[in-house]
């Protein structure tokens, strides 16, 4: 019963985390929907260069003001702009040119019309001034908005987590994946006595002289809304450096001051080692000239670039489980990996649209079988990536709704690293798999990607036509069928299975012989292995998640 009820445990903690941030599932779609998701010509005219977000936070009220200096480029001609912030928060004024402007408002937008065109290929900027009382998170990083609490001493404690229901639910901003800003300034205001850590690099510290000091961050890289994030507690810093690919890389830790002793101890054991594998799987740290940063949070953890929000409670596994039920998942503290993992990807390559947020997680959920890979070994890895299966439902497919914010399943995480260690195998070259890793990191070097530029990379660095696998497994919520008929005791094989013209090669042997690759197709074919019968036919089932009938 002890035993059971631990798996229960486990699977709950899986499918609790996978959810974190997702939206709730809905099949119907409304205009607010698409004003949040769709790339319409009022979003498409401008690009976004800079943000200056100025920021106080009232903690006693749970009140924020303050504003947000956009400067942008025109990409087209136009007078009409749309930026997005929740209706909750007011707009107080909008200022152009040292005038203020009219704007209308639509749910969770803002529209604003110029007193004049706006050229393309012109630069210009406008400020938003704003207030109001910002959505709490109940539950972060699980829901969106600002988190309120306080540390063992009674201080304040206070940080925001908004991936999925988007950045717009406590600052202006054009809230959509596509458009990432190349640089920003974070300038957060504090009760004196607090501290605010964001993303980048802290330039300056001001103390305003009215209670509040204002902690001023400079981000030198794009950087996607969601990871925008206000950090702010009684912190206390620590500092070391890494050697990696490109040189020095800081590091920079932030915690309570009570658990400084053990952050020292867990963050020293985890991070180079973390940063060792992933340099070496992926490509270099993306944000060296922001550096790496973990903040103490008081929500389990989140992948905000060059400021990881960390809430794991210095343990190895998930809060002290191991999400594969190998043991290999209680050898390494699972946010530290898993949250920087999304450095590469999501941060680094970041999806266009929602619907596409599979290239965030199901490779950041494959990068921790990557990591167990590099330190313990590819059979150590690849049984990690095995015992995640548990937390798979193949309920909803994985890619979601275009156009109207909306990611897919939850499957991203479990299933998505499975076809991704099942593409490792078809691929069959394990040096010419860490360049594809590699070389997409290199070549979408800090940009936005839609899923065709993921998988023309990958069949064109592979020399594969992988599409009919990755269609089948991120379009489709069923697994394909290996269907065996026997002829004269011989045997014959063909898929079954939703993608068109699925053809996906597979391993398999005699027991305990080596394995060799078949190619089955949808059409019945006979399958070359001397000597095979039902009994002592195997299939690689360890990397291959599939169905199979006629065995």
């Amino acid at each position: 019963m002890k035993k059971l009820f631990a798996i229960l445990f486990t699977i709950c903690l899986m499918h609790n985390y996978l959810h974190a941030q997702l939206l709730v599932d809905k099949n119907k779609f409304t205009h607010a929907d698409t004003l949040r998701g769709a790339l319409t010509p009022l979003r498409t005219c401008y690009d976004i260069n800079y943000y200056h977000l100025d920021v106080k936070f009232d903690i006693n009220n749970k009140f924020i003001s303050g504003s947000n200096q956009f400067k942008f480029t025109a990409t087209q001609d136009f007078t009409k702009l749309q930026f997005d912030l929740f209706d909750n928060l007011k707009v107080e004024k909008l200022v152009y040119k040292g005038q203020e402007l009219s704007y209308t408002r639509e749910y969770n937008t803002v529209f604003i019309t110029f007193p004049q065109t706006i050229k393309k290929g012109g630069k210009d900027e406008f400020t938003v001034y704003y207030s109001g009382n910002p959505t709490i998170a109940k539950n972060a990083p699980w829901d969106g908005g600002v988190v309120y609490t306080q540390d063992t001493t009674g201080k304040p404690w206070a940080a925001t987590a908004c991936e999925g229901v988007g950045a717009s639910i406590w600052w202006p901003n054009k809230d959509h994946l596509s458009d990432e800003v190349d640089s920003m300034l974070i300038s957060i205001s504090v009760p004196k006595g607090l501290k605010d850590v964001s993303n980048g690099r802290l330039r300056k510290v001001t103390d305003l002289g009215d209670g509040y000091t204002r902690f001023d961050w400079f981000v030198a890289n794009p950087i996607n809304n969601y990871d925008v994030a206000a950090n702010i507690g009684d912190y206390t810093e620590f500092t070391d450096t890494y050697n990696g690919e490109k040189g020095k890389l800081d590091l920079d830790y932030w915690v309570l001051p009570s658990d400084l002793e053990k952050a020292k101890k867990q963050f020293g054991a985890n991070v180079k080692p973390m940063l060792k594998a992933f340099e070496h799987w992926f490509g270099p740290y993306p944000f060296y000239e922001d550096g790496y940063k973990l903040v103490e949070t008081p929500h389990l953890g989140m992948e905000h670039q060059s400021a990881t929000a960390y809430g794991n409670h210095f343990l190895n596994g998930y809060l002290g489980h191991d999400l594969s039920s190998t043991g290999w998942g209680l050898k390494w503290d699972y946010i530290i990996v898993h949250e920087s993992g999304h450095e590469w990807f999501g941060n680094n390559i970041t999806a266009k649209d929602l619907a596409d947020m599979w290239i965030h997680e199901s490779f950041t959920c494959y990068s921790e079988g990557l990591f167990v890979d590099y330190h313990y070994g590819k059979q150590a890895g690849q049984e990690y990536i095995h015992g995640q299966r548990q937390g798979i439902e193949n309920a909803v497919p994985i890619v979601g709704v275009y156009g109207v914010n909306k990611e897919g399943s939850e499957d991203m995480y479990p299933k998505g690293a499975v076809l991704l260690n099942m593409v490792r195998t078809i691929i069959n070259d394990d040096e010419k798999w860490r360049s594809i890793l590699r070389g997409l990191n290199k070549t979408f070097y800090h940009q936005t990607v839609t899923y065709d530029d993921i998988i023309d990379y990958i069949n064109k660095q592979s020399g594969i036509n992988l599409s009919p696998v990755f269609d089948q497994y991120l379009h489709y919520k069923g697994l394909p069928t290996l269907q065996f008929t026997w002829k004269d005791g011989k045997p014959y094989c063909k898929w079954i299975a939703d993608a068109k013209n699925f053809n996906m090669p597979v391993k398999i042997r005699i027991k305990d012989g080596e394995y060799k690759f078949i190619k089955p197709t949808t059409t019945l074919e006979p399958v070359n292995i001397p000597g095979a019968t039902k009994a002592n036919l195997q299939i690689d089932t360890l990397n291959y998640y599939i169905k199979t009938s006629g065995l």
